[in-house]
């Protein structure tokens, strides 16, 4: 139930911030970063004491290297340890085939930069901590929003010094696809498509194993690998069974299954040990309805839940925040925040978020219709055997792909009269 404003408990703790972001992700730390180096009183709450966990979006596409070069940030983010994929690939009928090539792109960086999403974040952290009216609360889970009269006010979170009030003209949901923001606001999401499952692993990286990052299709299954130097994390895609039938057969079988249609030599497999080595994402694709209520803001999956297909989850976010600071920065800054400027983000980012999502959908439309027919055992989806008979398609693929929809620049300059922090 929702924590109005006259029930404040006796032990509890108040910050007053001019923007309360939930979620330190990539979303959330971006929208933070630019609206503190904008001049805005930023506070950003995350639940863990750090960032190190594995297994995330860990895509950086080059929309968002184009931000990051906007930002003047770009030669340092890129000292960070990743890896440049200037293609991606797929395995069709035994024969390697580019699915995505970047080399013709209008941007800083034709490459996708994989890099483990905590290093990612710590930059993003460290650059925004730079600036005094930037402020970051670890280990802070919140659990409501504050309501006054209609609005929401703020949110309430637990930490390890006690309860803990931040109080906002503007509170941003960037707290992912299970966002307890947009819940406790009471907006209304709507889920398309069936869910699916991907079963992520780590294998050890081989001097003779592909060269490259790269998707495998099975006939049944999907194999994906990204290479982190010196291990491979690797996804598979569960089609129609779920973890816990899977688990009911065995390690073996399980080991075996994914054997079947990876590329990487069988024996490979036996790296994987037990049930603890495997970790389950649970897939979907919704979005809100309406993304903001008076107060608040949901960007990122907290608006809308990805598939992880193309990886466009994290670069949605970073586009989202770019565009949410642009909109929202100066009448933040002029303390004249009206419902019309919450509105005007969700109009923005509504098409790129409908145009991705759909792209998706009829990705998965077309496997499951493969599925569903037991006569076709075998084959990649529609779009890759396009691709495959027409390369020149992979150009276009690595738009979409890279740049997205509608790429948002960074417009929200930061006041010239202030100090800003060296590094």
């Amino acid at each position: 139930m929702t924590i109005h404003d006259n029930e404040r408990p006796d032990n509890e703790r108040q910050i007053e911030t001019g923007c309360a972001i939930v979620g330190a992700g990539p979303g959330g730390l971006m929208l933070g970063f630019i609206l503190a180096r904008a001049g805005v009183d930023v506070t950003v709450l995350e639940k863990h004491g750090d960032f190190l966990r594995d297994f995330r979006g860990d895509t950086i596409h080059p929309s968002t290297l184009n931000v990051m070069k906007e930002l003047d940030l770009l030669d340092e983010v890129l000292k960070l340890p990743h890896t440049q994929a200037p293609r991606l690939h797929a395995e069709i009928g035994g024969k390697d085939i580019t699915i995505a090539d970047f080399s013709r792109l209008p941007a800083a960086c034709r490459f996708i930069a994989f890099m483990p999403q905590w290093e990612f974040l710590d930059f993003l952290a460290r650059e925004a901590s730079r600036y005094p009216n930037f402020r970051l609360v670890m280990n802070a889970t919140v659990e409501d929003v504050i309501e006054d009269k209609g609005r929401i006010a703020g949110v309430r979170a637990s930490t390890a010094e006690g309860p803990l009030a931040v109080r906002a003209p503007l509170t941003i949901g960037a707290d992912g696809r299970n966002s307890i923001v947009r819940e406790k606001a009471g907006l209304e999401v709507e889920s398309f498509g069936k869910p699916s499952e991907v079963l992520w692993m780590k294998l050890s990286h081989q001097p003779d194993d592909p060269p490259y990052v790269m998707g495998h299709g099975g006939p049944r299954q999907g194999f994906i690998m990204v290479d982190r130097g010196d291990y491979w994390q690797c996804g598979y895609v569960v089609r129609k069974d779920t973890f816990a039938e899977i688990k009911t057969r065995g390690l073996d079988a399980f080991r075996d299954a994914v054997a079947a249609v990876s590329p990487l030599p069988a024996e490979r497999m036996q790296e994987v040990q037990a049930w603890d080595d495997v970790h389950l994402l649970s897939v979907r694709i919704d979005r809100l309805k309406r993304w903001w209520r008076p107060g608040l803001l949901c960007i990122g999956d907290a608006a809308h839940a990805m598939s992880p297909i193309g990886g466009f989850g994290v670069n949605l976010a970073v586009q989202d925040a770019v565009a949410a600071a642009n909109i929202l920065g100066p009448p933040l800054r002029s303390r004249k925040l009206a419902d019309r400027h919450l509105a005007a983000v969700e109009a923005r980012r509504r098409f790129p978020t409908r145009a991705t999502q759909k792209l998706q959908l009829m990705m998965r439309s077309d496997r499951r219709k493969r599925e569903d027919d037991g006569r076709k055992r075998s084959g990649p989806p529609a779009f890759m055997r396009g691709i495959a008979r027409w390369p020149v398609l992979a150009h276009l693929a690595g738009r979409l792909i890279g740049l997205g929809f509608r790429p948002e620049h960074v417009r929200l300059p930061a006041p010239r009269h202030r100090h800003m922090p060296g590094r």
